[in-house]
């Protein structure tokens, strides 16, 4: 029997003289959580306030990915720690698998890549050894300019689950000291970019500001008095706080699901955009990754939206959604959105036409959630039409409000002729299922509730020669409504 000269993230937290009292499985994992949701929500804080066109922090994790937020992709580098890493080459043909040089070239170009060229920031997987006791951890370390921190699901001596972080920049160091040695240990080649790249997010003292918010945030994931669930990690900020008497199983399982299946994906699409950035694969080869790059990020989309639909569910009500509306350029989200809507219609056999003004307004909602809900509603809209069918959509102003409505365009000319819509079960609270397609998705009133989450307001007519039409409403900033009225 031999024991670990290196020490685990626990053992380097515990030295530093913290210590939390024992708790059952269930407490240490629901601590886990929230502690996420609440570094999840702190970085979406912070990063908003900081300049995007840059790399903006590092974070380690173990044994998979934790945040799949754009805001955070984009914007930090993420390394994840695991005995089983992901075989980026069982996405490849069989007979490619030989021809594909190491991918520890790429991985070695991580700092160089993390400059302020513009460049989205890097994920990688290392691997640690199968013996390591890192493999019976959970963890994630972060470095960004503001703070530094570390977060450690572990069993101690006994057995028992317990849950510890720390700001304090010189255990965040030592955890990464016992972290980086393992790195040498299996890639040596690459600890000394790694380690620049934490040296670039210089130790700070904890920035009392930091602290606070970051409390303010566990206490919102808190759950009701009386209740012992785990709280799930909310998709983006804020996290509304659950009510025991609002608990419904379905949506509780819907929760579980969008995460359980959004955790692989992510991890997918981090190593097909690792491969993707080689310059030695062949066009067939990109072209089948691009597929699944896009695929993945569909998906994952689709996921984080039916759990923002179920956290909705289980709020009080929905006020807090309310406190993320800012002013924000409908155009751009447009201008982004509308080709890839026309690319999935496409895919689907469709035709979509869209109708704009000349100038768009500032219209009042959520950035961060207006595009993906506004892509989930026309996802939903698309599948629910027979190949062949063509989409107008329309922008307008209407008063005080933008307006933008879907419409299938159908020929009109015999008007005995008449459409019917879909036929969609019923499952659950929040689902769907359309017979015909196989699809599952949102219903129209958790759709209804998500789009009031983020200011707007929807309204589906049924007309008996136009089909479905759908019509969203958002709201102008104040200031433009003269501009926009005139």
């Amino acid at each position: 029997m031999y024991e670990w000269i290196l020490l685990s993230l626990r053992e380097v937290l515990t030295q530093s003289q913290l210590s939390m009292a024992e708790c059952s499985p269930a407490k240490a994992e629901q601590q886990w959580r929230i502690s996420l949701a609440a570094t999840e929500n702190l970085l979406l804080k912070n990063l908003a306030t900081t300049s995007p066109d840059y790399t903006q922090g590092l974070i380690l994790t173990a044994p998979t990915p934790l945040f799949s937020q754009p805001e955070l992709t984009q914007n930090l580098q993420s390394v994840a720690f695991t005995t089983r890493p992901f075989n980026p080459l069982a996405l490849m043909p069989f007979d490619l698998a030989e021809e594909m040089p190491s991918l520890e070239d790429d991985l070695g170009k991580m700092s160089q890549e993390c400059d302020r060229s513009g460049v989205t920031a890097q994920e990688s997987i290392l691997p640690l050894l199968p013996t390591d006791p890192l493999r019976c951890e959970q963890f994630c370390l972060v470095f960004t300019e503001k703070f530094r921190l570390v977060l450690v699901l572990s069993e101690n001596s006994s057995g028992k689950k317990e849950f510890l972080f720390s700001f304090e920049s010189e255990v965040v160091q030592q955890a990464w000291r016992s972290l980086g040695a393992r790195v040498i240990l299996t890639n040596p080649e690459l600890f000394a970019n790694l380690d620049l790249l934490v040296e670039k997010y210089a130790p700070i003292a904890p920035d009392y500001q930091v602290i606070v918010q970051f409390s303010q945030l566990l206490l919102q994931g808190l759950p009701e008095p009386g209740t012992d669930k785990v709280a799930p990690i909310p998709p983006v900020i804020p996290s509304p706080q659950p009510s025991a008497s609002s608990s419904r199983p379905d949506v509780e399982l819907l929760q579980a699901f969008a995460h359980e299946v959004r955790t692989p994906l992510t991890t997918i699409r981090m190593m097909t955009r690792l491969l993707l950035k080689r310059r030695d694969l062949p066009t067939n080869v990109i072209s089948r990754l691009e597929v699944i790059d896009h695929e993945c990020t569909e998906q994952i989309d689709r996921m984080e939206l039916l759990f923002k639909a179920a956290e909705l569910e289980t709020c009080k009500s929905s006020k807090s959604a309310y406190t993320q509306l800012t002013p924000m350029c409908v155009d751009e989200v447009l201008r982004q959105s509308i080709p890839r809507w026309q690319q999935a219609a496409k895919r689907r056999n469709l035709t979509l036409d869209v109708v704009l003004p000349q100038q768009l307004p500032t219209v009042v909602s959520n950035p961060a959630m207006l595009d993906r809900v506004l892509t989930g509603l026309m996802e939903n809209f698309t599948r629910s039409l027979p190949p062949g069918s063509h989409i107008q959509v329309q922008v307008i102003l209407a008063g005080d409000q933008l307006k933008l409505q879907l419409s299938p365009q159908f020929d009109c000319q015999d008007r005995t002729q008449t459409t019917t819509p879909p036929i969609r079960k019923s499952l659950g609270q929040l689902l769907t299922f359309q017979p015909e397609t196989g699809t599952i998705s949102l219903n129209i009133a958790a759709t209804k509730h998500l789009f009031q989450a983020i200011g707007g307001k929807l309204i589906v007519r049924q007309r008996p020669h136009y089909g479905e039409v759908m019509t969203i409403f958002l709201p102008l900033e104040v200031s433009k409504k003269v501009m926009g009225n005139g």
